[in-house]
């Protein structure tokens, strides 16, 4: 023995009374520390306490006690380690079994039995009797189980014993669960017909994407409330565009991107950073949702670098949201991001031909959808052993591809304001002479609708916002105003409202660049006499077909 043998470790030395080992002791306290034991218990004591390098006796009985500490430790790890373990004989009978396996459901361990006893006793089992077996089980309560089957043989390679390791997979099942509607989500959104929008307006089309988000959120964490709200760069307010579940209150509360005074949603939409609550009457941060909400969670809705919504969701259950729903929430976010911003680009048409805007849908899509493959790239490294999960994930991958494939054929709406002037318009004798109020924010939609008009014989004066609408408003009479619903200054209902303060019979039509109300404008004025609404981009055929109708319903 070398010195370095050792000096690996401390050493253990056995001295019964009566014994004197005093020359070894002191030399191996040269080279190390020397722990000394008088009896065999107190000797055991400290082999299943500590760590020694080096046992040192003269004594045989320390010998037999010590393989009965080793099989006592080995019992003892076995059960600590993670999985349910037992010894079964070939008829099935227990031999032995850990802690753990003590407290697997007894319908687990006799289908465990059930199985050892079919496939070891025939003789297709005893000529495969060399190799492991895998088991997965399913219990009533929706718990899984996976064993690990591995026989013992004898000299005559005949089965002795069987061990069982069995696994409870049930947390990692749900989670493939989970996945598995993340991925169904994602390939909902993605499945758009572009034959079937072809013949909607943008009007339809929201419809359509209403439909199937709330679906998918639906079906994705099982929950049913939920607020989507959507960051007007203008002015930092989060715009209500999607809700389901919440109470009236909790729809018109104005809430802006801002860490101080405007709850959990301004906080995430300021910092980015998703947020877990897992008790709303302890948290100071939350604004009215639902009306027996106990918790909620809040993601970010990213566009590539930038925050453009929230996604909150609530539960009447105490902590009922998980490290693991906020990540599969943040997925599911940038799908519905990415969603509402093709939705924006459609229905507000900035180019002349359909062409350069499905390559402007492409482009300003493409970082977010490297964000989607970045973010189930990470899942996946988080996730390794998990086989079906990594599965799932790369089928979100996969549906990267397809979203790249289908925005181009999708991207090319019916055309729009823009590409549909007629060629050689012609006085019309309804429109000739009728005075027209345009308001509008963007200068390309008040000059080209201004231009149409114009053509055929109406009188167009324009305003750029609400405050100089409103003050054109009572200057004078319209024979009819056209309004968009989002403006700086003030909202289209507002404007709905003083033109029937101020002129009672003046008809108003409505028209919406990104086919949401947040102001519930829509709504409330179709209550109280609002003619049409026209959808960005629109044909100049609707345009004239519901001009002509609000100036002859005007007339009567």
């Amino acid at each position: 023995m070398g010195h370095a043998d050792i000096t690996a470790g401390r050493v253990l030395v056995f001295q019964p009374e009566g014994s004197d080992v005093t020359g070894l002791t002191e030399l191996f306290a040269q080279f190390g520390q020397v722990r000394v034991e008088t009896t065999i218990q107190s000797a055991l004591k400290a082999i299943e306490e500590e760590q020694f390098g080096l046992f040192v006796s003269t004594s045989p009985e320390l010998l037999a006690s010590d393989r009965s500490a080793a099989h006592r430790q080995l019992g003892a790890v076995l059960d600590v380690i993670g999985q349910g373990v037992c010894i079964v004989d070939p008829s099935g009978g227990v031999v032995w079994r850990n802690a753990r396996a003590e407290k697997l459901p007894e319908e687990v361990l006799d289908r465990i039995r059930k199985h050892c006893m079919t496939a070891y006793s025939s003789p297709e089992g005893r000529a495969a009797a060399g190799r492991a077996r895998g088991l997965s089980l399913v219990v009533d309560n929706d718990r899984y189980y996976d064993a690990s089957i591995t026989p013992i043989e004898d000299r005559d390679r005949q089965v002795t014993r069987l061990v069982v390791a069995v696994s409870d997979v049930t947390r990692a099942r749900r989670l493939q669960q989970k996945m598995d509607a993340i991925d169904n989500a994602g390939r909902e959104l993605v499945r758009l017909d572009a034959q079937e929008l072809a013949k909607m307006d943008a009007g339809q089309r929201l419809a359509l994407l209403e439909r199937k988000i709330i679906r998918s959120t639906r079906e994705l964490l099982d929950f049913t409330n939920f607020a989507i709200r959507l960051l007007d760069e203008r002015n930092g307010k989060l715009e209500l565009v999607l809700s389901a579940g919440l109470l009236p209150e909790g729809e018109e509360i104005d809430i802006y991107a801002s860490t101080e005074n405007n709850g959990i949603s301004g906080y995430v939409a300021a910092t980015g950073r998703s947020y877990i609550c897992p008790d709303v009457q302890k948290d100071p941060r939350y604004l009215v949702g639902i009306g027996d909400a106990r918790s909620s969670l809040t993601v970010p809705l990213w566009l590539h670098d930038k925050v453009v919504g929230v996604f909150n969701i609530e539960s009447d259950s105490a902590g009922a949201f998980s490290e693991e729903d906020r990540q599969f929430a943040e997925i599911f976010g940038r799908y519905v991001a990415i969603a509402l911003h093709i939705l924006d680009l459609l229905v507000v048409e900035r180019h002349a031909t359909t062409g350069r805007l499905a390559d402007n849908v492409s482009s300003e899509i493409a970082g977010p959808l490297s964000d989607i493959l970045s973010d189930a790239t990470a899942l996946m490294e988080d996730y390794i052993g998990h086989d079906d999960l990594r599965h799932r994930l790369q089928c979100i991958v996969d549906n990267v591809d397809k979203i790249r494939t289908l925005v181009r054929q999708v991207a090319r709406p019916v055309a729009g304001i823009l590409g549909a002037k007629p060629s050689q318009p012609a006085r019309d004798p309804i429109l000739t002479g009728k005075s027209v109020l345009l308001i509008d924010d963007e200068e390309i939609i008040r000059q080209t609708v201004c231009d149409v008009l114009s053509k055929y014989g109406c009188e167009v004066e324009v305003a750029r916002d609400g405050v100089r609408a409103l003050a054109m408003i009572h200057a004078r009479s319209y024979d009819l105003v056209i309004s968009d619903i989002r403006m700086p200054g003030k909202s289209g209902y507002e404007i709905f409202a003083a033109v029937k303060e101020a002129r009672p019979g003046c008809p108003v039509i409505f028209m919406t660049g990104f086919g949401y109300d947040p102001n519930h404008s829509i709504i409330r004025a179709s209550k109280e006499g609002l003619l049409a609404v026209l959808y960005k981009p629109f044909k100049v055929d609707q345009l004239l077909a519901d001009v002509r109708a609000a100036i002859s319903a005007g007339k009567q």
